[in-house]
């Protein structure tokens, strides 16, 4: 594993997993049955290190490369709006995103400028220099703290956040569900 590099120590990323669980398959038959020889999983660690220093060679040369191998970095969240189209790409629901979110401290999408989901499965959150008003995060069971945040006189689409006028159907998202955007702070501290 030493051979496989510092990241191996730090923070995992997919084929570095696929790595390291194929080294401890190999290497499990020999500890279990002496018997068998250590010829066949020195050569599979030798095989499975070699292939991994080479896929990090290519992913640092070459960018589509490595957007092939590791993935590539999805905009959930974009000016204070949400990608639906990237959530449902990237399979990740709704209330994960606003449970994320929430624990970050946020309680309104006009909080967040953007949300990345990066390639090793983590969130990057971007946030307002200005707050403005924005979709709630908060869950809509929950109404002692739904009652104490301040309502704007802007509406946003229920779904995406999307500002809406008219309450006709929403732009981004054709929902024809609406709500009182929770009031912007004014500058972030």
């Amino acid at each position: 594993m030493r051979l496989l590099g510092k990241r191996m120590s730090a923070q995992l990323n997919k084929n570095e997993m696929i790595a390291m669980t194929t080294l401890a398959a190999a290497i499990g038959v020999p500890i279990q049955a002496p018997d068998r020889g250590l010829l066949p999983p020195v050569i599979i660690a030798a095989i499975v290190v070699l292939a991994g220093r080479l896929i990090a060679r290519w992913a640092c040369r070459s960018q589509r490369f490595e957007n092939l191998s590791q993935d590539k970095v999805g905009v959930l969240v974009e000016d204070s709006t949400l990608k639906l189209d990237e959530l449902h790409r990237s399979s990740i629901t709704r209330e994960r995103l606003f449970a994320y979110l929430r624990s970050q401290g946020a309680t309104h999408l006009g909080q967040i400028n953007r949300v990345y989901f990066e390639a090793g499965g983590f969130f990057t959150i971007v946030r307002q220099k200005i707050i403005k008003p924005g979709l709630s995060i908060i869950p809509s069971w929950d109404t002692d703290l739904m009652t104490e945040q301040p309502t704007s006189h802007i509406t946003v689409c229920q779904r995406c956040g999307t500002y809406t006028q008219n309450h006709e159907a929403c732009a981004v998202c054709n929902s024809n569900k609406y709500e009182q955007a929770i009031a912007g702070d004014g500058y972030a501290p």
